[in-house]
C-alpha cells in the first residue's frame, strides 16, 4: 500500500503478537489504516482487544512485529529507539485514562514537563502552560497538587500537557473511562474543541459508541481485524 503525501498517518500491513505462556495472542493482524491530516478518528473495540497496544505502535513507544508506520512522511518503523523518543517528545501528546500526573509537581509543573523535556526555555514554557490551563478552565490552580483536584480537573490538566509543546497529533486512550458520565461528557468535548482548533489530529481508542460518536470516523478493532 502506497504512503501519499494525503496521509497524515498511515499504517501499512502492521501485525503485532505477544508470547502469554505457551500460547501466542495476536493483538493485529496486517491492519491497514489511513488518517487525512486534521482529522479526528476513534478506534472502538472491546477491552483487552489490543487498542492500547495499536496507540503504542503509532507512537513508536512499540515496535511492531511487521508493517510500518508512517506519521507525516516520516517511517517510524525505521527509526531507532532515540530518535522515535525525540520525534515522540515534538509531535505527539498523550491523554490517559488515569491521568499520569506526576503527584509531587504542582499542576503548572506537571504541564510544563514536556516542554522542559524538550529544552525549552522555563518563561516561555510557565507562560504557554499558562495559556493552556485557561483554556481547560484551570487557570487559578497552576500552584495547586493534584491530589487537591476533582477527577475531571485532573484530566483537564492532562489535556493541557498533551497540548503544551503543540503536537501534531493526539493520542487518547480512554480518556474519559476514569470519570463519571457527565464529567467524561465536559472533557471529551473540551479535547474535541481544543484538537480541531489547532487543526490537529486526534486518534481515540474507547469501548464507548457514545465517545466514538464525537469523531469524523469510526474504526473497529476485533480479532486483531482493524475495520471501517
Amino acid at each position: 500500500m502506497p504512503v501519499t503525501d494525503q496521509d497524515f498517518i498511515r499504517l501499512v500491513d502492521l501485525s503485532k503478537s505477544y508470547t502469554e505462556g505457551e500460547r501466542r495472542r495476536v493483538v493485529l493482524e496486517n491492519a491497514c489504516a489511513s488518517f487525512a491530516e486534521g482529522e479526528f478518528v476513534a478506534i472502538l473495540g472491546k477491552s483487552g482487544s489490543g487498542k492500547s497496544t495499536l496507540l503504542n505502535l503509532i507512537s513508536g513507544i512499540d515496535q511492531a512485529d511487521n508493517g510500518e508506520v508512517w506519521l507525516n512522511g516520516h517511517n517510524l518503523t525505521a527509526m531507532d529507539e532515540r530518535a522515535r523518543t525525540l520525534f515522540r517528545r515534538q509531535h505527539i501528546g498523550f491523554v490517559f485514562q488515569f491521568f499520569n500526573l506526576i503527584p509531587t509537581l504542582t499542576v503548572i509543573e506537571n504541564v510544563v514537563l514536556p516542554l522542559e523535556l524538550a529544552g525549552g526555555g522555563r518563561d516561555a514554557a510557565r507562560a504557554r502552560a499558562n495559556e493552556l490551563l485557561e483554556q481547560v478552565g484551570l487557570g487559578d490552580r497552576g500552584e495547586t497538587f493534584p491530589d487537591r483536584l476533582s477527577g475531571g480537573e485532573q484530566q483537564r490538566v492532562a489535556l493541557a500537557r498533551a497540548l503544551v509543546h503543540d503536537p501534531r497529533l493526539v493520542l487518547a486512550d480512554e480518556p474519559t473511562g476514569n470519570l463519571d458520565e457527565e464529567t467524561g461528557e465536559q472533557v471529551l468535548a473540551l479535547l474535541d474543541t481544543l484538537t480541531r482548533q489547532a487543526g490537529r489530529n486526534l486518534v481515540m481508542v474507547t469501548h464507548s459508541k457514545e465517545n466514538a460518536a464525537y469523531a469524523d470516523r469510526v474504526l473497529h478493532l476485533q480479532a486483531g481485524k482493524l475495520s471501517a
